[in-house]
């Protein structure tokens, strides 16, 4: 155990205070020892302890006020009484009161060793449950979705409205969009976020073992089930339950997931027995379930029945203005896991980004960037450091302005000059979503110059 744990320690009889005192510095722990609550409580209110050792009678306040107020107060504190009554009622009530344990007089120093010992491990167990959660938290806030466009706004204004409510969810998006990644953000800023967050593919299981994953079975419920299992579901209890690429259930799950959204009820394989169950669906998957309905190869009921609150994501193609953000972000993520310092990408290669499709969506633009860091030598990466797919596309095939030639009749100079310029501050302003300051360093001018051009060349 620490050996710098903070004990405080509060008995009225000197002959026991100093002997448990010496005892407990002995055994390695930091002791401060009073007569009485109101000097306990002197200290409490100036310091935390891990451990509150006091007798349950004392003049003036007793031990259970001492206890009420650090559970109300310090709660992290654990609470031990003594007492040398060893009343059946004063046990209970301290109990109740919400007191670690309780021990009776005469002590048994190894006995209140291993209590000691015990409320060490739980305060542990209970500080890193809690940095667990904080970290969670973090790591699912909404934050933590990069987005700047238009499409992402809607989109996170729509999380926020829905994350303290219990609807049923649909969220809509071609793969590798952040499917799940949205799931896990609703669920972790819900008010279910202590409970569990269970996810499940169910386009990755065989449709024959796809029902005890969901729901469960007991012994024998089928050849191999040499023992209970519970399902997805029930490990979801209190919780929220993903079922991603829904659209890929079969007919007969559908009926008996229509039945857990109906009735919050299920039985496992095998069982005749129901369950109760309290827990929020989300569901996602990248086809047009409308479509799936058409053909009848979804129940249009359960359609009905996910869909309460759809959520739609833009593809990475549909929220062009969030591309260099997101390569910039997974950059430095990536750059920090491989501790490659802090790399930098150059503006070609950006814009090489910004032309390319990106099919595969924010997955797979996390990978790119993930492998050409592994693979570049410096610390900036170029355009000819990224696959061959995105470098060929070059800025000047990509703006497509027309070649000028000069004919017979001559050329305008000034107004080839003119129309260059105006489609390139266009094309910077869609790039930047229409803020002038962003547009602007694009272009490398200041912001003023870049008014002035728009108003001079009527742009809109």
């Amino acid at each position: 155990m620490n050996s710098e744990t903070n004990i405080l320690l509060i008995d009225d009889d000197k002959n026991s205070r100093d002997v448990l005192t010496s005892l407990l510095t002995t055994s390695g722990h930091i002791v401060q020892a009073v007569d009485s609550a109101e000097k306990a409580l002197e200290i409490l209110k100036e310091q935390s302890v891990a451990i509150i050792i006091t007798d349950l009678n004392l003049p003036g306040a007793s031990g259970i006020d001492i206890l009420k107020w650090a559970k109300e107060n310090a709660p992290d504190s654990s609470v031990i009484l003594i007492t040398g009554m060893g009343s059946a009622e004063s046990a209970v009530t301290a109990m109740k009161e919400g007191a670690f344990d309780y021990i009776t007089k005469p002590l048994n120093i190894k006995e209140l060793q291993i209590v000691i010992n015990k409320a060490l491990v739980n305060r542990q167990l209970i500080d890193e449950n809690r940095y667990l959660k904080q970290q969670l938290h973090g790591k699912y806030n909404f934050d933590k979705i990069i987005g700047t466009s238009l499409a992402m706004q809607r989109v996170f204004q729509r999380m926020e409205k829905i994350c303290h409510t219990d609807s049923t969810i649909l969220i809509l998006g071609e793969s590798g969009t952040g499917k799940e990644l949205v799931a896990k953000a609703i669920h972790f800023n819900s008010p279910r976020k202590d409970h569990p967050f269970i996810a499940i593919n169910c386009g990755a299981i065989p449709s024959e073992l796809l029902e005890s994953e969901l729901f469960g079975h007991v012994r024998g419920a089928f050849t191999g089930a040499i023992a209970d299992k519970p399902g997805k579901f029930e490990l979801a209890n209190r919780g929220t339950i993903f079922l991603d690429e829904i659209s890929t259930m079969p007919m007969m799950l559908q009926s008996k997931l229509l039945r857990v959204l109906q009735e919050y009820e299920f039985e496992r394989v095998g069982a005749g027995k129901t369950l109760k169950l309290n827990v929020r669906v989300i569901s996602a998957t990248n086809s047009q379930l409308e479509t799936e309905v058409k053909k009848g190869n979804f129940r249009e009921d359960l359609f009905y029945r996910l869909n309460v609150i759809p959520i739609q994501l833009p593809s990475l193609k549909e929220r062009h203005e969030d591309i260099a953000l997101l390569a910039r972000y997974f950059l430095k993520k990536c750059s920090e896991e491989m501790s490659r310092g802090n790399m930098t990408i150059t503006r070609q290669a950006l814009t090489a980004m910004e032309q390319y499709d990106w099919p595969g969506n924010v997955r797979e633009m996390e990978n790119v960037i993930e492998r050409t860091v592994a693979l570049t030598d410096g610390a900036v990466i170029d355009i000819n450091d990224l696959p061959t797919t995105i470098s060929k596309l070059q800025l000047e095939e990509t703006l497509n302005f027309p070649h000028p030639k000069i004919t017979s009749e001559g050329l305008d100079l000034q107004q080839v000059m003119i129309t260059i310029e105006k489609e390139l501050i266009e094309e910077a302003l869609r790039l930047s979503a229409g803020i002038k300051a962003k547009a602007a360093k694009l272009l490398q001018m200041n912001r003023t110059t870049l008014v002035e051009k728009i108003k001079r060349l009527d742009i809109t």
